[in-house]
This record gives C-alpha cells, structure tokens and sequence, in this order.
C-alpha cells in the first residue's frame, strides 16, 4: 500500500503546485488600486486684507506622504473685514472666526479632531500692518491664535506669510489640482512627468498685493525671484514675484491720490474717469493716507480731516491714464525683461491661471469665457460708459462698495497685464480666468497645507497593489488546504 501511495505522490504534488501557482496568479490579476478606508482633515485660514475664508481639506490617510489627492470639504466666508482691520480692537480678529470654526467642527469625526492641524497665513494686509504697527499685529495674531486653541483641534500657528510664499503656494495648488505634476501612465507601467510645456502659472490678484509665478522656458537671471521645489521625484525652479500695494484696493487709493493731488479744484471736487457719470462720493482725506502705499506721498501739512467728493465721469480712456501714473515702466532699462517698477522678469511663457480678484471682476463683467482681447476690451468700455444710474438699477443685488470698482478694477487688470506682466494680444488667450480646479477653489491655502503636511512627496509616488477582502480570506483558505494536502502527502511518502 505504501508503495502504491508513492507512486501517486509526484504526479500530485505536480497538480498541486499548479493549483498554488493559479491561485497566486488570480490573486495578482484581480487585484486593484483601491486603497484602505481612511479619512483626514486639514484646515487653513485664508487671511487676506479684505477678508477672511476658512478652507476644510480632506485626504485619504494612507495617501498622506504619496500622491496626495485632496479634496475641498467646505469653505466658509468670515464675517467682516481682513483681520488687519481689527488692529485696534485684536480680540474681535479672534471673535470673527468662530462662527466658521464651529461650522468646521460639524465636518469632522470627533475621534479625529485631535489629528486635524489648523492653519491661519495671514496675507498683504497684515504684511502692511505689521509695516505700519509690528506690535499691532502681533497682537492680532496671537489673538486669532488663542481662538482657534480653544477647538480641539492641532492649531499649527498663525503667521504671515511671504508674498513669495503666497504666489509659489498658489502655482503648487493649481499644478497639483489638474496633475501636472504627476501622473500614473498605464502604457509605461509607471508614473512620469508631465511635460514642462503644459506646466500652468499662477496670476493672483489680492486687495493688497498681486503675484506672479510661472516656469519660464529661460533660465531665471535674478536668484531672489527664483523658488525651488523637488515635488515627485523632479526639480522645479519657478519664477515668482509679488508686489505689494499692487492689490486692486491699494491700487485704486494710488490713483485717487494722484488724482486729487493733480485736481485744480479748491472746493475738494475730484473727478474720478474709473467711476461711472453721475456717481458721487464724499471721503476722508485719512482714507487715502492710512496706508504705507500712499502716506510716503502725503503733501506736508494735509488735513487729514479733509473731505474730498469723487465724481465720476466714465472715461475709458482718462481712467486707464490714471492707472498708469502708479506704474513706473521705464525704470527697467534696456538690458533686462522686466516687469514695472524696475522689478526682473523673464517673459511669460506657457498657460496661466488668473484667479481671486483677476476672477471675480471679468466674471462680474461675464468675459472669463476665453473672449478675445478685443471683446474684453470692447465689453469693459461699454459697461465703463453707463451712467451710475443705470448700473445701480441693472444690479439690484449688488454692494455698492463693489459695483462702483468694476469699472476701475476692470481697467487695472488690463493695465497690469497687458503693461505690467507684458502679455500680449497674441498671449492673451493663454490666460484662463478661473476660480476653481477640481471642485476646489484656487489659491494659496492648498498649496501652504500640502507644503506644511507633507502630502506631496519629494520622491515619486509607488504604485500600490491592494486585495478585496473577500477575494483574499477565499485564497487564503485555498492555499492553506493545499499546503495541509501537501503535508499529508508528504507524511505518507515517508511513513
């Protein structure tokens, strides 16, 4: 009998190991992309000049240091004014972000809230308050600090950041969004890189400053205006530059005070080409003096108390005059691209995303669908010639604060393009207006959060194979029996 048995042992240990070699085979090809269940949270605050917004990120937890993918949870619009406004009264900056802390806290599992880090960067508004009063803003930093310490959550700090931080922040959010920088390809087996032609750049227009930041097809001449990032296994060295009191706020209070100085006028009567005919407004003379951007121009022995009226007179071509007198665009020389203001650029090259403020005027004005720089400029003019009568009762709903600036904004951001960054008509359509990528909203919070917690790796991502977990108890069991069989077979060779 032993004999007999031995004679069928290695025809079946052969079937055997052909089952074992199936069954792992199977196993391989069924196997999937899906990766764990896991949930993690980050939140940033967006402190800007005239605002605040919260943005509540969330990832898979088995992503994080891989590739990453991000979502937008909920953004949440503070109540009021930027935090720098509150420079006399700190503890209202801190009282202002509750209501969205608490709308936050209803997004995130209890059990998680420990783990979820909490940033708030502050933006150009704090950069000229901490210019103006350095102990006012500490104050209101610390502050919005001790607020947020009062969540249960891993509060990471809040800072002001760069305005090179805040334009390279937004270029790795908007790259990141659309997968520029990395993606897995199916025919290679592998994750490659993009190439350096599709990488977008990044147009950011604050209250208080502006940014650019894009991958020039040239070397960058000026180190100071090169950042470097090793994202996914690759070298980035990208351009960036921001300029502060170059925000649209900051912007408009140049050019009305250029304006008022230049204005024959004894009775305080400013006429203002950027406002619609028939617009009028009474300010203080302080109002256009309380920031850096403009009091280094205030003519010695001015009443601050002084009213000035701005009367509009809706003159495309006037106003655009205007906005120009706050630019210096021959301080650059011959010998160097440059930008205004004497400042080194590289010349714009490839596709950019223009968003926040860039964003918001031309979609109020309906031209952020790829319109030619001729209906652009065609749409701008035309809304610039209605009177002030006619816009108010076209949009009902409208904050008169915001309607009266469109005009002016609109012509800024031709300027500042056009002029500034030097676009051109034939570089035009390369700039796409938009505010969100991916279901999330440009900027540079993102950015800041990837950077801070890690989720977008220095090395490429590896490419993870996982089971369900059916399938897997199934080949388990298999395999054990098998392997049982074979022992079996074994003891009877011997015995």
């Amino acid at each position: 009998m032993g004999l007999d048995m031995k004679r069928y042992v290695f025809p079946i240990t052969l079937v055997l190991t052909v089952c074992t070699v199936v069954t792992l085979v199977l196993t391989l090809l069924a196997t999937n992309s899906t990766l764990p269940p896991g949930t993690k949270f980050g939140l940033v605050f967006d402190a800007g000049s005239s605002h605040t917004s919260l943005f509540v990120y969330q990832w898979p937890a088995d992503k994080e240091n891989n590739t990453g993918m991000v979502s937008q949870t909920m953004a949440c619009d503070v109540q009021g004014d930027g935090i720098s406004s509150y420079a006399h009264n700190p503890e209202a900056a801190g009282r202002s972000l509750k209501p969205c802390l608490d709308e936050a806290m209803k997004q995130i599992p209890a059990a998680q809230l420990a783990q979820t880090p909490v940033y708030l960067g502050a933006t150009a508004g704090m950069r000229i308050l901490s210019l103006e009063d350095p102990k006012a803003a500490d104050s209101v930093l610390a502050e919005v600090g001790k607020t947020i310490q009062q969540y249960p959550m891993d509060f990471r700090g809040a800072r002001i950041i760069s305005g090179a931080e805040e334009g390279a922040y937004g270029w790795i959010t908007i790259n990141y969004l659309l997968d520029i920088f990395t993606k897995y390809s199916v025919k290679n087996g592998d994750w490659i890189r993009p190439p350096a032609a599709k990488v977008l750049g990044a147009l950011d227009l604050g209250g208080a400053s502006t940014q650019i930041s894009f991958l020039p097809s040239e070397s960058i001449a000026d180190p100071a205006t090169a950042s470097h990032f090793h994202l996914y296994g690759f070298s980035y060295t990208i351009y960036t530059h921001s300029y502060l009191c170059y925000g649209q706020a900051q912007a408009q209070k140049q050019v009305i005070m250029r304006l008022s100085q230049a204005s024959q006028d004894t009775s305080g009567q400013v006429e203002h080409p950027c406002y619609h005919k028939g617009f009028k407004n009474t300010v203080m003379a302080r109002s256009i003096y309380d920031s850096p951007c403009t009091a280094y121009l205030q003519p010695r022995g001015l009443d601050l108390n002084q009213e000035m009226t701005l009367v509009g007179t809706g003159n495309v071509t006037k106003c655009q005059q205007a906005i120009r007198a706050i630019f210096n665009f021959t301080a650059c020389g011959l010998h160097r691209p440059c930008a205004f203001n004497g400042t080194y650029q590289p010349t714009t090259s490839g596709q950019f995303f223009a968003f926040s403020a860039f964003f918001y005027t031309f979609n109020f004005l309906n031209i952020t669908s790829g319109q030619s720089l001729f209906e652009v400029m065609n749409t701008i003019e035309q809304y610039c010639s209605r009177s002030w009568t006619d816009v108010t009762g076209s949009y009902p709903k409208q904050k008169l604060r915001w309607l009266q600036d469109y005009c002016a904004n609109a012509n800024y951001i031709l300027i500042l393009l056009l002029e500034g960054y030097k676009f051109s008509e034939k570089s035009w359509t390369s700039i796409r207006f938009q505010q969100k990528a991916a279901g999330t909203d440009i900027g540079w919070t993102l950015g800041y959060m990837l950077n801070l917690t890690n989720i977008i790796p220095v090395e490429a991502p590896v490419y993870v194979r996982t089971q369900k977990e059916g399938l897997w108890i199934t080949c388990i069991i298999f395999l054990i029996l098998i392997l049982v069989a074979a022992l079996v077979l074994l003891l009877a060779y011997v015995l």
